[in-house]
């Protein structure tokens, strides 16, 4: 077979195996398809799939194929980041500046200690940290993977629980926009290439330069027009960034960022987000679980998750309950809050992607994150639900 018909079969496996087993299985409470397409994309992944069945994989995922799906997927993925980056609404954390910055400081810091701290521990043995990695960088990135909140999942998850548009899910909204700049932020810190400084700034300070202009020219322009031109922003900035030596991912949330919700219909971003997420987001989760690796043994590998999960967790869930108490919170809602800015799958993914590009981690340590994230994502939706049943009966009751 040609690499067409290769790419077209790969295709076909990545979008039915995934419905399928969310469909036929009824997942959806547990695990949404979203999450379940991560699921499959490591079960098609050379750790699974690759081992069982190794002459069948190689005859698919040909170099040729991966190739061809990996351009899809870095596509996909910067879109992604992008809306990410236009959904952020840093002038209503303002305006409850006090409360956001706290609670957003203390969900994100406290995770991350603890993240560094599993770091630590992992560093104790062999074949986690990557070979371009400093003891600092591994130590940070791997706690700040702990600490992540996937924004975009966030929304998908209340949505589904309806809460999005209720005043306890546009407070969580503040805090995970917090949260979201301060991740790209110490990314940012964490692949700062001291030989390529220069580089660096010298994208930094034109991209403040051409935020300026591009925000000009899209306030002049009709809707349909802006559409056009945000993709074409899009790429100039992920092409600067990857240039400069930070990574075009980078590039691509600084590009969405500097955007402003209100130039866009909000039902059509939501629809672009849903259409990415459906068209094109399960070839970036096939891509990523080619990249995963059992070398160091399925045991270390699913400890070392365990780990990384027990202070992701436990962090989050000990930071928002002490923000609760400084600022009075009702009873149940530290509960709540924390175990939904628990959420990370995507932004957790795309984070450990970077890492893994750079070779500050291995591919050992990004399956045991990949599976952190996973878990967490997953853990959700059944732990908050009935939990927000129980904060409307006593809210029902004290009214």
């Amino acid at each position: 077979m040609n690499t067409t018909e290769l790419f077209l079969i790969a295709m076909t496996i990545i979008f039915t195996l995934p419905w399928l087993i969310w469909r036929v299985g009824r997942t959806d409470y547990y695990a949404p398809l979203v999450v379940v397409q991560i699921i499959a994309g490591i079960l098609l992944g050379p750790g699974i799939l690759g081992r069982a069945f190794p002459d069948y994989y190689a005859f698919v995922f040909t170099p040729a194929v991966i190739q061809s799906l990996n351009g899809i997927a870095w596509w996909a993925v910067m879109l992604f980041v992008m809306i990410a980056g236009v959904e952020l609404d840093l002038r209503k954390a303002w305006a409850h500046r006090r409360e956001s910055t706290l609670t957003a400081g203390l969900a994100l810091g406290t995770p991350l200690l603890f993240g560094c701290a599993a770091a630590g521990l992992l560093l104790a043995g062999d074949g986690w940290a990557g070979p371009k990695a400093q003891t600092w960088q591994f130590v940070l990135g791997v706690g700040m993977a702990c600490a992540v909140t996937a924004l975009p999942i966030l929304i998908l998850l209340m949505e589904k629980l309806a809460i999005l548009r209720q005043p306890i899910g546009q407070r969580i909204l503040r805090y995970a926009s917090l949260d979201d700049i301060a991740i790209w932020g110490v990314l940012a810190l964490i692949l700062m290439d001291w030989t390529r400084v220069g580089k660096q700034l010298a994208f930094l300070a034109a991209f403040v330069v051409a935020g300026a202009l591009f925000r000009r020219l899209m306030r002049r322009l009709a809707e349909r027009d802006r559409w056009y031109v945000a993709l074409i922003w899009l790429a100039a900035c992920a092409f600067g960034a990857d240039w400069s030596g930070l990574h075009f991912m980078v590039g691509a949330f600084l590009a969405g960022a500097i955007i402003d919700a209100e130039w866009f219909d909000q039902e059509r971003m939501d629809q672009l987000r849903h259409h990415v997420l459906l068209v094109m987001m399960p070839v970036f989760f096939l891509s990523t679980g080619l990249r995963t690796d059992w070398a160091l043994g399925g045991a270390a590998v699913f400890l070392a998750a365990a780990l990384l999960l027990a202070a992701s967790v436990a962090g989050k869930l000990i930071g928002v309950r002490i923000a609760g108490r400084l600022l009075g919170w009702a009873p149940g809602e530290a509960g709540i809050i924390g175990w939904l800015l628990q959420t990370k799958a995507l932004i957790m993914i795309i984070f450990a992607n970077i890492l893994l590009d750079k070779q500050i981690i291995t591919s050992e340590a990004f399956t045991a994150l990949l599976l952190m994230a996973v878990a967490s994502t997953m853990l959700t939706v059944p732990v908050v639900a009935p939990r927000l049943a129980r904060l409307k009966e006593l809210i029902l009751r004290s009214a």
